[in-house]
């Protein structure tokens, strides 16, 4: 039981080609560089940005709906 668990607990560890934005296709890699090159995430500005104009169609495009 304990071992399913580890493995489940590894297997769905975030991986850096793993898609974090579904809108507008940002993978953790994408907000990790640049976090690093800016100091601060201007991905994040630019989706807020999108949401705010109603260009986010988040609970259509992730296949979780969230």
């Amino acid at each position: 039981m304990i071992e399913a668990k580890l493995k489940e607990t590894k297997d769905s560890s975030p991986k850096d080609d793993d898609l974090v934005c579904y809108c507008f296709k940002y993978t953790r890699a994408d907000i990790e560089n640049d976090w690093r090159e800016n100091g601060r995430s201007l991905i994040y500005r630019r989706i807020s940005a999108a949401r705010k104009s109603g260009g986010c169609n988040c609970a259509a495009v992730n296949p979780k709906g969230i």
